[in-house]
């Protein structure tokens, strides 16, 4: 199991937060609302998410 810790503004929150995310199975989980957040597209969290996602 990976696990990373990612830091940036949360629209939905409005404000700034930490993420843990963890790889299990092949997939990363994050605890917050991606990818199902309304403003994912937007998102510096969600973004560094997807990046994380692609480097493994």
């Amino acid at each position: 199991m990976d696990e990373c810790v990612v830091s940036g503004y949360c629209r939905q929150m409005d404000a700034t937060r930490m993420v843990l995310c963890e790889r299990c199975a092949g997939t990363l989980e994050a605890d917050c609302a991606y990818p199902d957040c309304p403003y994912t597209a937007e998102c510096q969290v969600a973004a560094e998410i997807r990046k994380r996602q692609e480097e493994n």
